[in-house]
């Protein structure tokens, strides 16, 4: 009998620890992303998806160097529920944003974040890159600072991705 009682509290504490574990996670800022196409984007109607949003800019010399690690992230995970969502800084000029994408036929949303509100609502991002990866929850479970390595973000896409 004791046995079984102190079996119910270690499952109950396991499960409580779980839950705090996941419910500790920041939910993402409930901010508008104005596409270089006119549409506009919320976090919230992103919900559902694992999403990765990834501030940038064409000044930026690690930005440019890792946008091709994201475009095949997205190709790679596109079909599964992901979505990357690049969003250019305010200092970031609309045509070469345009120009960019344009050239290197980005196949992500890409966002121009001209008034600086995107990058405030995320905590006042400041350094490019700076990368956010959000659950199908809205949850903020990473943010990367600088090119992320992509063998671990691949990682945690797919356990994401596994976690529905």
């Amino acid at each position: 009998m004791k046995k079984a009682v102190i079996a119910a509290i270690v499952a109950a504490a396991v499960v409580a620890g779980a839950w705090l574990l996941l419910s500790s996670k920041p939910m993402a800022p409930n901010t508008t992303f104005a596409l270089l196409n006119g549409e506009q984007v919320t976090v919230a109607s992103l919900r559902g998806k694992v999403v990765l949003v990834n501030f940038w800019a064409t000044s930026c010399p690690g930005c440019i160097k890792e946008m091709p690690s994201l475009v095949e992230t997205q190709k790679n995970y596109r079909d599964r529920g992901f979505e990357t969502v690049a969003v250019a800084m305010s200092y970031d000029t609309p045509a070469y944003v345009r120009t960019y994408t344009e050239k290197n036929a980005l196949p992500f949303k890409v966002a121009l974040d001209s008034s600086g509100a995107n990058a405030l609502a995320f905590g006042e991002v400041r350094l490019t890159p700076t990368s956010f990866l959000i659950d199908r929850q809205g949850h903020i479970v990473q943010r990367y600072l600088g090119e992320p390595d992509f063998a671990e973000l691949h990682r945690e896409i797919e356990h994401l991705l596994a976690a529905g």
